[in-house]
């Protein structure tokens, strides 16, 4: 029978400079850019977004499960 081995750890503990700052896009008039060349005022837009569910639609992500409405 085989067994399944768990890690030791839950999350692998990375140094600092295994890490990567995660870029997050968004589509903006029918293109893509990332949040980060946003001007003050477009990222207070896109922190006030309001997230929804389509009806008959799963959320996209756990994470937004509580945002989707």
């Amino acid at each position: 029978m085989n067994t399944i081995r768990h890690p030791s750890q839950a999350h692998p503990v990375l140094a600092e400079g295994e890490r990567q700052r995660c870029e997050i896009w968004t589509r903006v008039m029918g293109y893509h850019r990332p949040v980060s060349s946003f001007n003050t005022g477009k990222k207070g837009e896109f922190a006030e977004r309001i997230y929804f569910k389509e009806p008959g639609q799963p959320c996209v992500t756990a994470s937004l499960e509580e945002a989707c409405v």
